[in-house]
């Protein structure tokens, strides 16, 4: 062998082994990159102590006397006001939809319900502000949430909620408005869609041109309720009926409870439909038209706070291991979270279907 060819394998250097750890290296520096984006977009107001410092090195601190889950560590950032009274402002955004689902992004159910329980937990906290843009969701996680809010009153009679509606507040974004004190909408806002529903899908014909044949075994007659692959038996349809009646009964009742108005005015008006504003007004299911600084001067008012409010927001504190660990993100890229949509399954839903 010539001392050419021997020697060609020394000038080769580390090859790929090095390249990958060079990109194993720049990956992890781009999400530590990324987080402190992230955090720094969380930090406090202009003029607050710490500033946009504090979202990336600490936590406020919960109640020393209770789990983290009842009163979760945030990041408190200072957003409007300077009065002497102290209160928070939580936007309830998108899908009411408890879960898996990202922590961080300001509005999504997780963390409207993670602030709705820390701000419980702070004394110095007077009343909340809720930001409502959403047309629903599920039944059971708009019920939690309203009842979230309840027990913030509950901590301390003299709290206020005052609810402002965006594009649309429907449904079980409706239901949630229901523990407020006082509800504003904006002009051009759609509320109501008072009512549940439930929705599902009958392939039978189409399956059987496919050839596709349904196997199913199961412990009872109606352990298959819905099922795709056959025509519904109306007993059937009377059961989920029946289901869905006490649920809409629930939401009725509670319409009626909080807007202080006599069941049978409610129940025309909880068919489904969407009131424009003006309209909701009229049949009370709102309090008046204005904007988020008529929000913000409203619970002033209430609150009897005559130098104003101050007002705050939360946020979540992200960490590196958050995004790493997180779905769609570092080493837990979970293609079935992402291919799988939750309203393929037949659920009760609090949701202006549209």
């Amino acid at each position: 062998m010539s001392e050419n060819q021997t020697a060609a394998p020394r000038r080769r250097g580390c090859g790929f082994g090095c390249l990958l750890m060079v990109a194993i290296v720049f990956g992890m520096v781009m999400l530590m990159l990324l987080a402190g984006i992230i955090a720094l977009t969380q930090g406090g107001g202009q003029g607050e102590p710490g500033g946009a410092l504090r979202g990336l090195f600490a936590r406020t601190m919960g109640a020393d006397d209770v789990g983290e889950d009842e009163a979760p560590f945030m990041v408190e950032m200072w957003s409007s006001g300077k009065g002497d009274v102290k209160v928070v402002r939580i936007p309830v955004e998108g899908l009411i939809m408890l879960g898996e689902g990202s922590m961080w992004r300001s509005g999504n159910a997780n963390t409207v319900l993670r602030s709705i329980r820390r701000a419980t937990h702070d004394e110095e906290v007077k009343g909340l502000i809720l930001e409502i843009n959403s047309g629903g969701g599920g039944i059971t996680d708009s019920d939690i949430i309203y009842r979230a809010l309840l027990r913030f009153k509950e901590a301390n009679p003299d709290r206020i909620i005052v609810s402002i509606f965006g594009d649309t507040a429907a449904s079980g974004a409706y239901y949630i408005a229901l523990a407020s004190d006082h509800i504003l909408a904006h002009p051009t806002t759609l509320t109501g869609s008072i009512g549940v529903i439930l929705q599902s899908y009958n392939v039978k014909e189409l399956a059987q041109k496919l050839g596709i044949q349904d196997v199913t075994i199961k412990s009872g007659e109606n352990k298959d309720l819905l099922n795709p692959f056959k025509e519904m038996p109306p007993e059937q349809r009377e059961m989920l009926q029946s289901v869905i009646s006490a649920m809409h009964s629930r939401f009725v009742s509670l319409v009626a409870q909080h807007r202080k108005l006599p069941k049978e005015v409610v129940e025309p008006l909880a068919d489904g439909r969407v009131f424009a504003a003006e309209e909701a007004w009229k049949h009370k299911l709102i309090d008046g038209l204005g904007y988020a600084e008529d929000a913000q001067a409203k619970i002033a008012e209430l609150l009897d706070a005559k130098g104003g409010v101050k007002v705050y927001r939360y946020g979540e504190h992200v960490t590196l291991m958050d995004l790493l660990s997180r779905p769609g993100f570092g080493l837990q890229l979970d293609l079935k979270r992402l291919l799988q949509n939750d309203a393929d399954s037949p659920r009760l839903m609090y949701r202006w279907s549209f």
